[in-house]
């Protein structure tokens, strides 16, 4: 079976309210290495993301996976991940069964999932009394139990206390170890540092900088945000 990526952005553009938000962006996704959509807010990466996953369709421009199916064998975690009104097995069974799953197959591997991301013992507790970093590990798991090839990461610790940004940080090098493609959104210069191979640097819906971000910007807009400046349209 072939795999998915690359992932080929043919001058893609999407507006909204009469607004461009991206404008004429192409490049490629590889395999292997870590990729980091880093920008400030408002500079248009959740909306990339939700195009390259295919939650959006492109206003112009074409978004062309390596094969296809390869909705299937991608998945997206946000921001604010929303819980079903169950438990937090019954969560992660769901995913599974959406997927087509047998269902003798899906309580072991959605404990397993559980167990990977440190939720063993919430799983009969109901997903949405969870703590908010409880319900950003129960939403990995999710992904984690349909082994992505390729895993899109909104900005998936924006809300937490460092404590529970740790705990997702390292969920996410597990799935990069395991050969999981991250493509993770952030605001955040310390995480891309951490867990970023590579870097696109995002600037009012375009894609000003990807090689050699931290050591050596190349633009002013780049350069600026890594001092800490603040962008002005």
């Amino acid at each position: 079976m072939n795999g998915i990526l690359p992932l080929q952005l043919e001058d893609v553009s999407y507006a909204a309210g009469g607004r461009k938000i991206i404008d004429r962006v192409s490049l490629a996704l590889e395999a292997g290495s870590s990729t980091i959509i880093l920008g400030a807010n408002g500079a248009g990466k959740s909306v990339l993301m939700r195009l390259m996953h295919g939650l959006l369709a492109p206003s112009a421009g074409r978004v062309v996976w390596n094969t296809v199916g390869a909705r299937r064998r991608q998945a997206m975690v946000f921001q604010r991940p929303v819980m079903l009104r169950r438990s937090a097995l019954a969560n992660v069974d769901y995913a599974l069964q959406a997927a087509g799953v047998a269902p003798a197959s899906r309580e072991r591997l959605a404990r397993e999932a559980l167990a990977e991301v440190g939720l063993l013992a919430a799983a009969a507790r109901p997903a949405r009394v969870l703590s908010g970093g409880e319900q950003q590990r129960l939403a990995l798991a999710r992904a984690w139990a349909l082994h992505p090839e390729v895993l899109f990461l909104d900005e998936p610790t924006a809300s937490l206390d460092p404590g529970a940004t740790r705990e997702i940080e390292n969920i996410i090098r597990a799935f990069d170890a395991a050969g999981t493609k991250i493509v993770m959104s952030t605001h955040s210069l310390g995480q891309a540092r951490r867990l970023g191979d590579e870097v696109i640097y995002l600037h009012q819906g375009h894609v000003v900088e990807r090689a050699r971000f931290f050591p050596l910007p190349a633009t002013t807009e780049a350069a600026a945000f890594v001092k800490g400046e603040l962008p002005w349209a």
